[in-house]
């Protein structure tokens, strides 16, 4: 009998042995201290690339849409839009109110340019589809009424003759008659030509505005 017992107590130590502690199992006890140096940098190395990767792909999907449909920044040049907007000047334009409502008279706006398709004008609009213009001394006449523009400070003197615009083009100006390349010499544009409208001025800090449209009287 004390043989079997031992047998049996032998038996007993051997399975207490071979069974695991459940504590054995928890998180703590594994350490990255058992894997190579050289494994532990690879991976912490790809973790970081792919959250780089991650966050660079999120921002995209965010501004791309919003960079190319909805707003686009543009610095203006040149002084056709003195004394409202002067050189280097940064906007922010407007893309999507076109894609609902037609341009309003008085709004500046953001065209390529007629004559070169890589280049881009700021100008007001002042004559809408349909309607005929004319200027005479300087001052826009439309349907034989004259247009009062109480932003202009410096009117031309030349005279044009009337022209009626067709219904997909608008009558450009610029502020600074007496320095604008403009539908007085280009003609309409095309409202395909339209990039949008001027929306925001956030430089320089101490002009910064966002645009309403102008009172006619």
């Amino acid at each position: 009998m004390n043989e079997e017992n031992n047998k049996i107590d032998q038996s007993a130590d051997e399975q207490r042995e071979n069974q695991i502690d459940p504590k054995d199992m928890e998180l703590e006890n594994f350490s990255e201290k058992d894997e190579e140096p050289s494994l532990s940098f690879v991976k912490k190395t790809g973790l970081l690339i792919f959250e780089v990767i991650k966050v660079v792909l999120i921002s995209l999907a965010i501004i791309l849409p919003v960079r190319l449909f909805l707003v686009q920044p543009f610095y203006v040049e040149g002084a056709s839009m003195e004394p409202n907007f002067f050189q280097n000047e940064y906007l922010i334009i407007d893309e999507i109110s076109y894609r609902f409502n037609e341009p309003q008279r008085g709004e500046v706006i953001i065209f390529k340019s007629p004559q070169d398709s890589h280049s881009y004008f700021i100008k007001r609009v002042i004559g809408l589809p349909g309607e005929k213009v004319k200027v005479k001394d300087g001052r826009i006449f439309i349907n034989s009424q004259e247009l009062a523009e109480l932003y202009i400070n410096n009117f031309s003197s030349e005279d044009n003759e009337e022209i009626i615009i067709a219904q997909d083009e608008y009558f450009v100006l610029g502020d600074n008659r007496i320095n604008s390349l403009d539908s007085r010499s280009f003609g309409p544009i095309k409202k395909t030509s339209i990039i949008g409208r001027v929306w925001v001025r956030g430089w320089p800090v101490n002009r910064f505005n966002t645009f309403n449209l102008p009172e006619y009287k």
